[in-house]
């Protein structure tokens, strides 16, 4: 079984950058389909980004309220994932997950997509 470790949440100004990060264990991390979700006060958690193997070449996706923000990365030496978030807004206020599962030729945008999740880290962005 798969387990996840959020940190790099914090309080930032909008405008401002963060990176979150999620540490795995697992000796065949390099095949991970691996995600970010969130889910702020009182809604839903919902897909931000994902990332996946697909036997020739790694493939990402990203909700449309963060493409050209947010950007999803993965170090296999390091057991570790990323999400660094640029240009931060308000509404990207929120707790967030990583979520991680076996190998998938496409990324999951759906949370029973992946059965392994982390504790979540909050990212608080003040206007």
């Amino acid at each position: 079984q798969v387990q996840l470790v959020e940190s790099g949440g914090g309080l930032v100004q909008a405008g401002g950058s963060l990176r979150l990060s999620c540490a795995a264990s697992g000796r065949t991390f390099s095949t991970y389909s691996m995600g970010w979700f969130r889910q702020a006060p009182g809604k839903e958690r919902e897909f931000v980004a994902g990332i996946t193997w697909d036997w020739n070449s790694l493939s990402t996706s990203y909700a449309d309220s963060v493409k050209g923000r947010f950007t999803i990365s993965k170090d296999n030496a390091k057991n570790t994932m990323y999400l660094q978030m640029n240009s931060l807004k308000p509404e990207d206020t929120a707790v967030y997950y990583c979520a991680g599962d076996g190998p998938r030729p496409r990324v999951g945008i759906r949370l029973s997509d992946y059965r392994a999740w982390g504790q979540g880290t909050q990212v608080t962005v003040s206007s």
